[in-house]
């Protein structure tokens, strides 16, 4: 009888996230726009956020460079709360806050079990 792969879980969601996060930044709704517009980002910004976090999903989905999409997925998220927070949207940081907790743990979770790539 097989096991679920439980270990697989929490990186598939994460892959998940960013890659509907991308999709969302890269078909940017008026709303969306409208942010990057007032933070002072250039038109062209959704763009390369929805590449990197394209990338981090692709990255977290495949096990020898998952920790790599962590870290990407984390400057990602990092920056994005960054920007929010700079700018007095409080609330607008919780999410990409959890989501850097969750990166945290499951690259934690990686490096204890000596599931990353050696150079």
């Amino acid at each position: 009888m097989s096991t679920f792969p439980w270990r697989h879980v929490l990186p598939g969601a994460l892959a998940a996230f960013f890659l509907l996060g991308g999709t969302l930044n890269i078909f940017a709704s008026p709303e969306i726009r409208a942010d990057y517009d007032r933070w002072g980002y250039p038109g062209w910004f959704p763009y390369l956020t929805a590449a990197l976090e394209w990338t981090a999903a692709v990255l977290i989905a495949i096990p020898r460079t998952r920790l790599a999409g962590h870290v990407l997925g984390a400057g990602v998220m990092g920056a994005a709360a960054l920007t929010v927070l700079l700018h007095g949207e409080f609330s607008h940081a919780i999410p990409p806050l959890v989501v850097l907790a969750l990166l945290g743990l499951s690259g934690g979770w990686l490096l204890r079990q000596g599931n990353v790539a050696r150079p």
